[in-house]
Parts: C-alpha cells; structure tokens; sequence
C-alpha cells in the first residue's frame, strides 16, 4: 500500500490516484446516480477530501477502498441533500387517481400491460425509456426509487438516513411509483 504513497509529496500521491482510481470511482458513481454530471462532481468532491484528509490516510489500507469509502459518503449525502431540499410542490396531486370516495377514476385504473416478452428489461429501447421516465420524477422521488428498488436498500434504513418519517416516505414512494406507471403507459405502452 505504502509503495503507492509517497508521504513527503501528497500531491503526487493523489495525482497518481486519479489516474488510477477516477474511471472506477465515476462508474460507480454513475451505477448509483444514473448522471453523469453528478457522477463527475462527486468523484472530484471525492479527491478534493481525499487531498484535505490525506494526513488521515496512514496507509494500513488499499487506496482504492479509502477513496470508495470517501466515493460512497458521498453519494449518500447526495441522496441525503435530495430529501432536505424537496420542493413542496408535487408533480402530481392523488386527486388525478382517485375520486372523493378513494376509488380510482375509470381513466386511471391500472390496465394490463401486454408485454411480448417476459424480459421486458432486457429490452434496450423500454430501459432508455423507463430512465427518462425516472429522470422526470422530481429529484427525492427519485432518490426514494433508487434507494429502495435499486440499491434495495430496507425503508425504515432509508428513514433513519435521510431524516423522514416512515409515512412520508411510503407516500413518496406511492406517488412516485404512480408518476412511472403514468410515463411508461403514456411513451412505451400507449394505453
């Protein structure tokens, strides 16, 4: 470990990194925000703490743990920052569902899907589409989904993480699943 350290020159150390570790470190952070700008802002703030903590780093571990490690604070605090400054404003109101006795509206029950092939997610075109269609849920929404569904992280995890009650994140996870029935049946299944 130490062989790729050299304590007198942090800055050679670190650039040396970088070229090692930033093509692992974006890939990652791309898998787990699906932004490439994202991405590329939190592995440079990756290296930006990695150069302000280097006399932290004593070496009894591979570099490239250390900087993952760094990598994936990080992103959590991503996700973190995404519930702190959700806008009031929801994209869709449950009104557009359901009526004033909580049935759904005849023009928004859930209809079958005809899907031709049990393998729809191998199916390039429909994963493009279901991106665009998660990349339109407001940011938390979309934070909720790929905590939950992507990374499969437990909810009451989520909760104690990110600072919401379980309710509140159940219902964004409710609206949010609606919004991408809505999309998927509106661009890809044409209902």
């Amino acid at each position: 470990m130490l062989n790729e350290m050299d304590t007198n020159n942090p800055a050679t150390t670190i650039t040396s990194w970088v070229k090692l570790y930033s093509d692992n470190l974006f890939s990652w952070a791309l898998h787990k925000t699906s932004d490439r700008e994202i991405a590329e802002d939190l592995v440079q703030d990756t290296f930006l703490v990695a150069v302000n903590s280097f006399d932290k780093f004593e070496g009894k571990s591979n570099p490239k743990s250390w900087l993952f490690a760094i990598l994936n604070n990080k992103i959590n605090d991503h996700y973190r920052s995404n519930f702190r400054h959700q806008t009031t404003n929801n994209t869709i109101s449950l009104d557009e569902y359901f009526d004033a006795n909580e049935h759904w509206r005849p023009e928004e029950t859930p209809q079958p899907w005809l899907v031709e092939s049990s393998h729809i997610l191998d199916n390039p075109e429909f994963t493009k589409q279901f991106e665009e269609c998660m990349q339109r849920l407001p940011q938390h929404w979309f934070s909720a989904i790929h905590l939950k569904y992507i990374e499969e992280r437990k909810g009451v995890a989520i909760c104690q993480e990110i600072g919401i009650t379980p309710t509140n994140f159940w219902q964004i996870l409710h609206r949010a699943k609606l919004q991408l029935r809505k999309c998927l049946e509106t661009h890809w299944f044409k209902i």
